[in-house]
């Protein structure tokens, strides 16, 4: 081997050397934007589940209330039948006063604002619990594609450096704005774009 062929292939290996540099620094670019993606997205799916729990919990206390309030209402309608064939006067104020008191009962059972707990202000927290799920869900979805996107330019980065085919270098760059994009999306306007 001459000099000068010496020279090119120094040259060959030094141009080679720098351009993995380049799809090094690529990779660990990528790799940093799905750390963020992943994060978000295990964030997102951990409060989806969370609010998933609490709406469910509402549901089932607005059930509850609902019960309670049907038998009290079926209560106070089997004693009032039961006014009509009364004859002891101070029975039948009893029962009156009675009949009153559950009449109050099943009302506070419907609406309860001060407390929140009524069958109505549970049903309004349960949906709102279940509205802030699926915001949580839709952002998920959103973080997981980005992940996808950022995992397969990964390797398609990787396959450059083995196969010194550029182009693949380029995919993987657009990878990573797709997965940018999916990430902006997931942050900023998840409902934005239905995924599924």
């Amino acid at each position: 081997m001459g000099a000068h062929e010496s020279m090119e292939h120094a040259e060959h290996a030094e141009h080679a050397s720098g351009s993995n540099k380049n799809i090094a620094l690529l990779i660990a670019v990528i790799a940093l934007f799905l750390a963020f993606s992943e994060t978000l997205g295990k964030g997102a799916q951990t409060d989806s589940i969370s609010k998933n729990v609490e709406a469910s919990n509402l549901w089932a206390f607005f059930q509850a209330k609902s019960i309670r309030r049907t038998v009290v209402e079926a209560t106070s309608d089997q004693a009032r039948l039961s006014l009509g064939v009364m004859g002891d006067d101070a029975a039948k104020a009893a029962l009156e006063k009675q009949i009153e008191n559950w009449k109050k009962t099943a009302a506070r059972y419907r609406s309860e604002p001060e407390t929140g707990e009524g069958s109505e202000q549970l049903a309004a927290r349960a949906k709102q619990a279940e509205q802030a799920r699926d915001l949580s869900m839709a952002r998920y979805h959103h973080y997981e594609v980005a992940s996808a996107a950022f995992q397969i330019g990964i390797v398609l980065a990787s396959a450059t450096i083995i196969t010194g085919m550029i182009a693949l270098a380029w995919v993987a760059g657009l990878l990573a704005v797709t997965g940018l994009a999916f990430t902006a999306i997931g942050l900023l306007a998840p409902h934005a774009v239905h995924l599924m």
